[in-house]
């Protein structure tokens, strides 16, 4: 636990399931107010804001398309209006969806690469001028993934959007450290999410995933959470700009575990 995140407000997007919500719940451990934005799922948000609750947070739930400026300006002064400021800003809200590059619609990718890239360059934009303009210590977390640096055939526009994640996460750090703004990324590999049950539960699926993994285990939604937990609080006070992987060791080439090659 990290007693400098006490009372510290947090909004965190895509908030609904998976690691958003276990993020949320993380953070209301911290002791901190969460503002859990969701797109269409209502009543997981709201799940959510009951275990922030339970476990001694503050939290509301707030529908906005992240994919817009209005959208994450609401956020903010939802933040603000409930809980009189901003302090860590967590852009989570990701989508994936499978296809052949050559078969790939533009609608599809711009799809994605809204979600997952022009989303994180929205939130991190209103949260910059929040920080600012209030000349205060602010705190961003981007969701990315172990795909800004391992190729996925089939999943170019969401390869591409995490690659573009990590550079924009990289900039943004160095432009704004003199201005006591900490910027990094989470990299998750292969965790136990909705977004991967259906995949998980078939035996032969799950087992090649494993094989990709050295540490020949899917990973869970509160281990990606307690590395932003460390993130946001003073903990990590020098540390900016980076990509932390939590991936069981995923992006260590593991083909070549045990000498092969």
């Amino acid at each position: 636990m990290y007693k400098d995140l006490n009372n510290k407000v947090a909004v965190i997007t895509g908030g609904s399931k998976g690691i958003g919500t276990a993020i949320s719940k993380r953070f209301g451990e911290e002791k901190m107010s969460v503002v859990v934005n969701y797109n269409s799922d209502a009543n997981g948000a709201e799940a959510a804001v009951e275990e922030i609750k339970k476990a001694g947070g503050q939290g509301i739930a707030v529908q906005a398309n992240i994919g817009t400026e209005e959208g994450v300006q609401k956020l903010i002064n939802a933040a603000v209006d409930n809980f009189g400021t901003v302090d860590v800003w967590v852009n989570n809200a990701g989508m994936e969806n499978q296809h052949e590059t050559h078969e790939l619609s533009l609608q599809d990718w711009e799809k994605v690469i809204n979600v997952n890239l022009t989303g994180v360059f929205l939130g991190s934009k209103a949260a910059l001028n929040y920080f600012v303009k209030n000349n205060k210590k602010g705190n961003i977390i981007n969701m990315s993934s172990v795909h800004e640096q391992i190729p996925w055939p089939t999943f170019a526009h969401y390869a591409a959007s995490k690659g573009g994640v990590k550079l924009f996460t990289e900039t943004i750090a160095m432009e704004y450290a003199a201005r006591n703004v900490r910027v990094n990324s989470i990299g998750p590999g292969a965790i136990n999410t909705p977004i991967n049950a259906k995949k998980f539960a078939d035996p032969e699926q799950l087992a090649n995933t494993t094989k990709m993994v050295p540490m020949q285990r899917i990973g869970d939604p509160s281990e990606v959470a307690s590395a932003a937990a460390w993130l946001a609080s003073d903990q990590s006070s020098y540390v900016t700009g980076i990509t932390l992987f939590v991936d069981g060791g995923m992006t260590l080439y593991p083909a070549f575990q045990g000498g092969q090659g």
